[in-house]
């Protein structure tokens, strides 16, 4: 069952159930909320900030089915947490028959997106994929609809593979220069450094290079947060991640947010596993900056990968809800995915670029993204 939510109510969307089936019921407790013939219903009359959960029932003239449960809670509350970012997940301009952003948002209600990837155009110049320029594209265009619909982007450098920056920069001073280029060209809200495969993760030269990099980033735009987000074993950072954290802290460079990926790394279950890979990150953070558990977490994030992963891992529109869930609770404060282009149905499609591999609502991820 996914949910999205209003200041007053919230929408239920599950899968049908087989056989023959009346319509569904929806309890809160022994309460009956909704009956519907669909799947979807939406509890109206609530109040803001309130936690509530549901449990779908099938009925039919024989009875009822077991209960799918749901739980989620209104907006309106308080932010207390100004480190917190809106859920942004991956939308990429140049692969995956990319959607209409616009349309996206007013479809879910999200209200961000972490833009991929920036990559070198040739030595030390940014440029979209390495080939797109930075203005005046496709990428420019996708951007400029988010912000005139009042939302805000996330530009993403790096990536698994492609020629990057990181590598051909030839200094910090350099490598912050590029990344300046994208800031005066883009405005955005967060810059995101994925530092993943042998060239950047694993070299710690290039390591060094972006994390003194980003010290001169953060000097010349205070106000934007740096997140650097990087692959994890199924308990926590590998020995590179747990590297790039302690050289963060001995570095003395300002990271607002340690993303980790908990995905491609031979998981058979993706919830349980992806709480464990973040414990093992607050773990790691406790251990390089002496935080306590709340402060840690305040400065993490999760990506997850929606639908079939690469390694044929499964991420159901449920478990990403209960990962989002965890994640609220514990209060990080970074929600993404990879990607908005994938967040499509077509059931036993395989790992492909325009859909999921799953059956799934049309853009069920990213709604319950935007309800972090």
């Amino acid at each position: 069952v996914s949910t999205s939510v209003t200041n007053s109510s919230i929408t239920l969307r599950w899968g049908a159930s087989g056989g023959t089936v009346s319509g569904y019921r929806v309890y809160e407790g022994s309460t009956r909320r909704a009956e519907v013939s669909g799947t979807s219903a939406t509890i109206s009359g609530l109040g803001a900030c309130t936690t509530h959960a549901y449990t779908v029932k099938a009925y039919n003239a024989a009875g009822e089915s077991a209960g799918r449960d749901a739980t989620a809670t209104t907006s309106g509350c308080t932010p207390n947490d100004p480190s917190k970012m809106p859920g942004a997940p991956y939308l990429y301009m140049g692969w995956g028959n990319p959607p209409n952003p616009g349309a996206v948002m007013d479809a879910t209600g999200i209200k961000s997106f972490t833009m991929a990837f920036i990559l070198s155009s040739g030595g030390c110049t940014p440029a979209w994929d390495g080939q797109r320029p930075l203005t005046g594209g496709a990428d420019q265009q996708a951007i400029n609809t988010v912000k005139s619909k009042g939302g805000s982007v996330q530009i993403s450098f790096g990536g698994w593979s492609g020629n990057k920056l990181g590598p051909n920069c030839s200094s910090p001073q350099a490598f912050a220069g590029a990344v300046q280029q994208v800031i005066n060209a883009v405005g955005p809200a967060v810059v995101d450094f994925d530092i993943e495969n042998t060239d950047e993760f694993e070299n710690y030269t290039v390591q060094d290079r972006i994390l003194n990099g980003l010290k001169i980033v953060k000097q010349n735009n205070p106000n934007i947060k740096i997140v650097v987000t990087f692959g994890t074993n199924p308990s926590g950072p590998n020995s590179h991640g747990v590297r790039l954290i302690n050289q963060a802290r001995a570095l003395g460079v300002p990271i607002d947010n340690f993303t980790i990926m908990p995905f491609d790394f031979g998981s058979s279950n993706i919830y349980q596993d992806t709480v464990n890979a973040s414990e093992g990150l607050k773990n790691a953070l406790k251990n390089a900056y002496g935080w306590s558990d709340a402060q840690a977490y305040a400065h993490m994030g999760i990506s997850g990968m929606n639908g079939v992963s690469d390694q044929q891992e499964l991420t159901t529109p449920g478990t990403w809800t209960q990962i989002r869930d965890w994640a609220r609770s514990k209060g990080l404060t970074r929600l993404a995915y990879w990607s908005v282009n994938r967040d499509r149905p077509c059931p036993g499609g395989g790992v492909t670029s325009n859909c999921s591999g799953i059956a799934q609502t049309e853009w069920e991820f990213t709604r319950t993204t935007a309800g972090f």
